[in-house]
């Protein structure tokens, strides 16, 4: 069946307990131009496959669907989380109010009509860019409540709702994260490999196993699965000329914990990916070195798969080690040239 849509999702979880199942891309069946009707199409289709032109697209089995849809939606709750955040800050910050420059929690809850003074406490650990723990102290309408201005009655009420549905995706995502910890229990041991990679947290390592499934027999090789997720650089080339090499269409929800955990890896010390961030930065700039590093992780991500072992780290300085000694001290000389030094280099004792 061709995949249109989300159409094909009933038909396909019917049919794929009792015989092989099939779902195609819609990119590779495209008709001639003006054939097109549902049953051209149907023959069209039945032509590919009795030729062997067409494979089957990447379906993973219903465990992994289910701990897709939970990271899934885990995810879309803190993208929403966040924004509620900084719509807290925001009004924090109208309000005059300092604590919502730290990224702190205000600690009382300030009702509509309330004579002044800090409201209940609600107790919340201090972490930057989330919200923790503070305090907000206002008055009413046309008092004081921070240096930079008056916190008015409905300051009070909008903190109020948007601190109750912080509360609220709070637990959301607590349920959802300990639902995704226990269908993913009986793939710990995959788990447990994903995250000896430098960058990848143990939500990012669910994720990833979420996206490509345990199995990495469904890729032949690690340029596949790049490839798939859309992570590697697209080829356009015609009559010798190159054209624009951005990446193709892959999930986006396996693109962006790669490129999180690009961006984290990053920030690690004395690490391979590390070095590669820095390496690629200054020609590429920081958007493209991370998605580079993404692409690292996700190679690496399979052969630990496909092995069954953990990660190890080539070091910093692998780059520097894979240049000869010649070839090296060159380009240090003329980098030191163009400075406008004259160098001459004389040999030390053993």
């Amino acid at each position: 069946m061709e995949s249109t849509g989300v159409y094909w999702k009933p038909v396909y979880y019917l049919l794929e307990d009792a015989f092989e199942v099939w779902l195609l891309n819609a990119q590779h069946l495209k008709n001639v131009p003006g054939r097109k009707t549902d049953v051209a199409d149907s023959v069209w289709i039945c032509q590919l496959v009795e030729h062997g032109l067409v494979r089957p697209s990447f379906v993973p089995p219903r465990p992994i669907r289910e701990l897709r849809d939970l990271t899934r939606y885990r995810k879309a709750v803190l993208a929403e989380r966040t924004r509620e955040v900084q719509r807290l800050h925001k009004v924090l910050e109208d309000a005059g109010t300092r604590a919502g420059q730290r990224g702190q929690r205000p600690a009382g809850r300030i009702r509509p009509g309330d004579a002044g003074g800090p409201g209940l406490g609600h107790p919340r650990s201090s972490c930057a860019g989330r919200v923790g723990s503070g305090a907000v102290t206002g008055q009413a309408a046309g008092v004081a409540g921070g240096p930079g201005g008056p916190l008015w009655a409905h300051h009070g009420l909008l903190v109020t709702e948007m601190l109750a549905r912080i509360d609220q995706m709070d637990e959301s995502i607590g349920r959802l994260s300990a639902e995704v910890a226990r269908v993913a229990a009986p793939f710990s041991p995959l788990l447990e490999l994903l995250v000896t990679i430098p960058g990848v947290s143990q939500r990012t390592a669910e994720v990833i196993l979420a996206e490509i499934g345990p199995d990495m027999g469904r890729f032949p090789t690690a340029a596949h699965l790049a490839s798939w997720a859309g992570v590697c650089p697209g080829n356009n080339e015609s009559a010798g000329k190159h054209g624009s090499g951005r990446t193709r269409k892959g999930s986006k929800w396996l693109r962006v914990a790669l490129v999180e955990a690009g961006h984290a890896a990053a920030r690690t010390k004395n690490s391979y990916l590390a070095a590669r961030y820095a390496r690629l930065r200054g020609r590429r700039g920081p958007k493209k070195a991370a998605l580079a590093v993404a692409h690292s992780i996700l190679v690496i991500a399979w052969h630990l798969l496909s092995r069954g072992e953990p990660y190890t780290d080539l070091g910093a300085d692998y780059f520097v080690k894979r240049q000869t000694h010649q070839a090296y001290r060159d380009r240090l000389v003329r980098q030191l040239e163009r400075m406008g030094h004259k160098v001459t280099l004389e040999p030390t004792a053993a």
